[in-house]
């Protein structure tokens, strides 16, 4: 697929480029002298191997520390399955080094290539292999940089980075030792079939946040690692129906009422000690966060299964004893955020919690921001300030922001960092006193990324910039951010290229996510383009953040509890109805596309209000909302044993939620990944089984190897085109 000029079409650039992220900068870790930052980049915007970079910037320059084509001569990866399942967790479609981690004064970096332990020198930009026994996953320096712990087999295991014996008297390098074999050694070995060490279960990944299953103690002499016991997790079968002669892949999947993986902690001397962290793990089963610094002793957090308690704790590292010193507690749900809980470099507690009608930043129990500001993370403590993002007054617009807590900033209040006479949405991450600043806007495409220094007081000074190899996009997206109706709902409007109000009203595509944990309404460009290509294909094209996304107001996000279905669909049609009267909108010729949320949201709005939509693309869909997994359901349906009503008038598939879908028929294409390991095929199929023994004609389109994501350029690219095919007959659009 070509243009008239011989340069691809949008969809083929797209699926090229991984929609613009490639040879993008990513993955900043700072030096605390401020001589050099470690970052991620692809060597193009089509090249999907990403390199490990440093930037030095006492000599201004930047240069290859770690490139996976020397390191691996050539050779394709292949990957362990535990990396495999990591990726997919946190969505990583790159290849190479997509995730390293550093010592502390970010002299050695560690990383894997095909499930092999390599170390980079990046003062030098010298990078080696480690021989280890593998393969390895997730290897991590220790504050001082002698040593790396990784995991291997549910191992946690550690090695010297020079290669010698970890211990005298270690019975497990003693071969190394005499026969040349590999010099690390096991810190914690399972004591059960189902049980692994070092790993993050599931849905810490997939809905917590948490990537990581073990912490380095400051001092580089002890290892918190959790114990994830898989054996209570009923299991499931993911199978490829386009190879039969391969067996299906047995994930253990916590749905919905079912029983979750059993997390426990301990401390693992490097000289040979053990101590089990304890707390009432039948009350909080859930632990969300850990965090372990040289300014206090490791912190937990851990929640009801409910969601509606989570508890601070701190760990006693002589007894594994825990400690709580700080209780939230909410009717509707508490969150965990990124970034806290943290100690300030005195001890204090920083964490972020909804208090007055606002999400709000506290140090102990000092707030340090209110309203306007809707706080989102924590990205870095200093000894007088804390750095976080928040949304500002307008939710599109994401900014850096810092508040201090003591010092001459003592006056109180915030500023931002990075400020621009334009919204936003901004990133950051700070090492010393340096901070790496990204940003996009719907100013310019791609993100700009640069090097600033803070001063102790407020303001700021540049100080160098993080080169992009990211493509131009061929076309420029041109969203209209608007609030909708009486409800101010925050929405993205774009008409195709070229309109002129005498072309008449159009066809109109929503085109949401329109949930939980996903803003669209956002100040970026490349985050429109493909609404944009969308209405380009002659649509207006309308992006609704309504009631449950985030990034407006704790009321905002919670009301949608046990209501999700009702609430979420009559906010698209709020904002539609509202929006018809500015923009040129033909409301009989209204089609939604959407995928994941976005696809439930579709199929809603197909079945329960075909007087407003009249064709669905309904994509990866949660359809029966039994079959998600324990803590993203659970925190926003209840338990599904003690409210079976609410899952049934929430679901697709069920008497109670088929019972809403009301004549005519609408036009529906139904389309799944049959790899997917977090919506499983299952809910699709169980769609068209309703569907077709309720009469309801629709299209199902499945891909075979395909996950959640679809990094596949030929897949993405014609998944766009079968989409707007689908979508101009089932509208009575010329094709």
């Amino acid at each position: 697929m070509t243009g008239m000029t011989g340069q691809p079409s949008f969809p083929r650039q797209s699926a090229r480029t991984q929609r613009f992220t490639l040879g993008a900068p990513r993955g900043y870790t700072i030096a605390p002298d401020g001589a050099r930052v470690a970052f991620l980049r692809s060597r193009s915007g089509t090249d999907r191997s990403q390199q490990l970079w440093v930037l030095d910037l006492n000599e201004g320059r930047e240069f290859t520390a770690a490139d996976p084509y020397a390191l691996l001569a050539g050779a394709e990866e292949d990957l362990p399955p535990e990396e495999r399942a990591r990726r997919e967790r946190s969505r990583e479609g790159s290849a190479g080094i997509v995730g390293y981690a550093t010592d502390s004064t970010v002299e050695l970096a560690a990383f894997t290539l095909s499930g092999r332990l390599f170390v980079s020198e990046l003062r030098a930009g010298t990078t080696r292999e480690v021989p280890v026994r593998g393969p390895v996953v997730d290897p991590r320096p220790s504050p001082d940089g002698r040593w790396v712990a990784f995991v291997a087999e549910g191992r946690l295991r550690v090695v010297a980075v020079d290669g010698a014996a970890t211990s005298d008297n270690d019975s497990a390098v003693t071969a190394a030792a005499t026969g040349g074999g590999p010099a690390d050694r096991v810190l914690a070995e399972p004591d059960g079939p189902e049980v692994a060490w070092g790993l993050a279960e599931f849905i810490a990944a997939e809905e917590m946040g948490r990537y990581r299953g073990f912490w380095w103690s400051p001092e580089s002499d002890a290892v918190l690692a959790a114990r994830v016991d898989e054996a209570p997790v009923r299991r499931w079968w993911i199978s490829d129906p386009a190879h039969p002669d391969r067996e299906p892949a047995r994930v253990a999947y916590p749905a919905a009422g079912t029983a979750n993986a059993e997390v426990t902690l301990a401390l693992f001397g490097l000289d040979g000690s053990r101590t089990d962290v304890s707390w009432d793990t039948g009350r909080y089963p859930y632990l969300a966060r850990v965090h372990w610094s040289a300014a206090g002793p490791p912190l937990l957090l851990v929640q009801a299964r409910d969601q509606r308690d989570q508890r601070y704790l701190t760990v006693d590292t002589a007894t594994g004893a825990t400690r709580t010193v700080h209780d939230d507690e909410d009717e509707v749900w508490v969150e965990p955020f990124p970034g806290v809980p943290a100690w300030t470099p005195d001890g204090r507690l920083v964490r972020i919690a909804d208090e007055g009608g606002a999400r709000r930043l506290f140090v102990g129990d000092r707030p340090l921001t209110g309203a306007p500001l809707h706080v989102r993370a924590v990205l870095d403590i200093g000894a007088d300030d804390v750095l976080f993002s928040a949304s500002g007054p307008e939710m599109h617009d994401i900014g850096v922001y810092r508040a201090w807590f003591r010092g001459s900033g003592d006056q109180g209040g915030w500023e931002r960092v990075g400020g621009r006479p334009y919204p936003t949405v901004s990133s950051a991450v700070r090492g010393g006193a340096l901070t790496v600043l990204s940003q996009t806007s719907l100013e310019w495409p791609g993100t700009r990324v640069e090097v600033i220094r803070l001063d102790p007081d407020g303001g700021e000074k540049p100080l160098a910039t993080i080169g992009s190899y990211t493509e131009e996009p061929s076309l420029t997206a041109r969203p209209r951010l608007v609030r909708a109706g009486e409800r101010e709902i925050p929405c993205a409007v774009l008409l195709p290229d070229g309109y002129t109000e005498a072309d008449g009203p159009l066809p109109v595509l929503m085109d949401p996510y329109g949930g939980p944990h996903g803003q669209r309404v956002v100040a970026s460009h490349n985050a429109h383009l493909i609404s944009q290509w969308f209405a380009d294909q002659g649509f207006a094209v309308i992006v609704a953040d309504g009631r449950g996304t985030p990034g407006r107001s704790p009321a905002w996000e919670k009301s949608v509890s046990r209501r999700i279905a009702e609430i979420t669909l009559d906010d698209q049609v709020h904002a539609l109805r509202a929006l018809a009267g500015s923009f040129p909108l033909d409301l009989d010729r209204v089609a939604i596309r959407g995928w994941s949320f976005g696809g439930y949201l579709a199929g809603l709005a197909a079945l329960r209000r075909p007087d407003v939509f009249h064709a669905a693309v309904v994509g990866a869909p949660v359809t029966d909302l039994r079959l998600y997994d324990t803590h993203y359901q659970e925190r926003y349906l209840g338990h599904p044993d003690a409210e079976p009503a609410v899952y049934a008038e929430n679901s697709l598939v069920t008497d109670e939620g088929l019972s809403g879908a009301v004549e005519p028929h609408r036009p529906m294409l139904i389309v799944h990944g049959l790899a997917d390991d977090n919506v499983v095929v299952a809910h699709s199929l169980r769609l068209s089984s309703a569907l077709l023994a309720a009469g309801r004609p629709h299209e199902v389109l499945p891909l075979s190897g395909v996950t959640h994501m679809t990094p596949q350029e030929q897949v993405a690219e014609n998944l766009l085109l079968l989409q707007v095919d689908f979508l101009k007959r089932s509208l009575g659009m010329p094709s």
